[in-house]
């Protein structure tokens, strides 16, 4: 959710301004001294003759060199397009990846030359300047320092809990140094949690939005999930699409990779709406909406209209594809997987989806720390001053560990993944409920 809020690449002053998740910004300015043109490399090339599908540079980096052809500035476009990761989009060509991020209008607005040629650019011979590597912008889920502490606690742990006392040099000690160890991994991640909800709760990127929130039928199966998490925020400069798991994606208004207009999909035989689509000023789908789960209960039809008076842009409709009668209606479509994540979620794939151990770190770890803790946790019916100190540390690892996975686990089994007990509001102000978003990426 940081990178979808704060990760941009824009201009000011004469300069190209990249900043990542955490805020920080480095400038590059325009001209002989510093990006003097730029360059698309396909993935082919850029990956020494085939492209990795699952690499962030699968549809190619575009190269921002200097006026020698060194490089200083590499972005990935996979990691700059709000859609990447679904999977519809796999077939999706460098070019139109390239035209959807919006880089290449940037660029052109800018009039930085732009480079076709596939092969990479060599240093000029005359250039004495000795060749640096290129900054990356890429994104991190997690700060650096993050899986430094971790890393540091894991190694003391297996150094001080099992190498030591194998050789017989272990004391207690180094049973108090080995708990201490363990204790920085779950309290990192209690930290970084911590941090994040202290950020979101100063956050104001999405004061001042038109919020429309889904209206689904009684018979939809809508969850407190569902209706309290899934939205579209309607911002002066960009369109923000938050599915029911909370991940939110950023869309530019008034520009051609933009949305520019929408587009209602009919049942090609009975002519009853079935989606809508977001598209861009090349006419492609962004975003897929089901209709009945977000404008077809109580409330559906004044929730569209504030929609439509919202951004302002053409509507227009179109008939939807054929499909097989036992399929869904988005089967086969690029965007399937948004009409999934947009639509109530089973609540065993929500919850998966929304914890930070399936997502983040890895689904065993909830378990396997308070097993280790299990030990010196019996260190609290001592009576040695040592023993107890590492009882204590061990209680609260356990405490780190399992109380974020079982406060995720009730408050989803017994507040979100209920089902709704009332019609989610139209249009409330503000940012809306955002508990789920922060599980997510807490």
């Amino acid at each position: 959710m940081d990178v979808a809020r704060r990760a941009r690449i824009y201009a000011v002053d004469g300069e190209i301004v990249v900043r990542d998740g955490h805020a920080r910004e480095r400038s590059y300015p325009l001209g002989e001294n510093g990006i003097a043109r730029a360059r698309f490399v396909p993935p082919a090339v850029h990956e020494g003759g085939g492209a990795k599908r699952n690499s962030s540079d699968r549809w190619g980096v575009v190269d921002f060199q200097k006026a020698d052809g060194q490089s200083i500035l590499q972005v990935p476009l996979a990691e700059w397009l709000p859609e990447a990761g679904l999977t519809g989009l796999i077939a999706l060509t460098p070019e139109e990846c390239l035209e959807r991020t919006g880089l290449r209008s940037l660029l052109t607005r800018l009039r930085v030359p732009w480079d076709d040629t596939a092969a990479p650019c060599a240093v000029s011979p005359t250039s004495k300047r000795p060749i640096s590597r290129p900054d990356r912008a890429v994104h991190r889920d997690l700060p650096a320092w993050h899986n430094w502490v971790r890393g540091v606690g894991t190694l003391v742990w297996f150094v001080c809990f099992l190498l030591l006392p194998m050789t017989g040099n272990g004391n207690r000690w180094t049973v108090l140094t080995a708990v201490s160890g363990l204790l920085l991994v779950p309290g990192t991640d209690l930290l970084v949690r911590l941090l994040l909800s202290f950020r979101m709760r100063r956050d104001t990127s999405l004061t001042g939005a038109v919020v429309i929130r889904p209206c689904p039928p009684t018979h939809c199966g809508a969850s407190n999930r569902f209706c309290g998490t899934a939205a579209i925020r309607v911002l002066p400069g960009d369109v923000v699409m938050t599915n029911t798991v909370g991940e939110e994606r950023w869309l530019a208004r008034n520009a051609g990779h933009g949305v520019t207009r929408l587009v209602r999909l009919l049942d090609p035989c009975t002519g009853d709406v079935l989606g809508v689509e977001f598209r861009d000023g090349a006419d492609h789908p962004r975003v897929l909406l089901p209709w009945q789960c977000w404008f077809s209960g109580a409330g559906g039809q004044e929730s569209w209209s504030r929609l439509v008076a919202a951004l302002d842009v053409p509507v227009s409709d179109r008939a939807a594809r054929r499909v097989r009668a036992e399929a869904a209606w988005w089967d086969g479509h690029t965007l399937a997987a948004d009409a999934v994540k947009f639509s109530p979620v089973e609540a065993n794939e929500a919850r998966r989806a929304t914890s930070r151990y399936s997502s983040v770190i890895g689904e065993g770890e909830a378990i396997v720390v308070p097993v280790l803790s299990l030990l010196p946790l019996l260190g609290l019916f001592s009576h040695q001053p040592t023993a107890q100190v590492a009882g204590v540390l061990a209680a609260l690892t356990v405490i780190a560990g399992l109380g974020p996975a079982l406060g995720h686990q009730f408050t989803s089994r017994f507040k979100l993944d209920r089902p709704a007990d009332r019609e989610p509001p139209i249009g409330a102000a503000g940012s809306g409920s955002q508990a789920d978003a922060h599980e997510r990426r807490g």
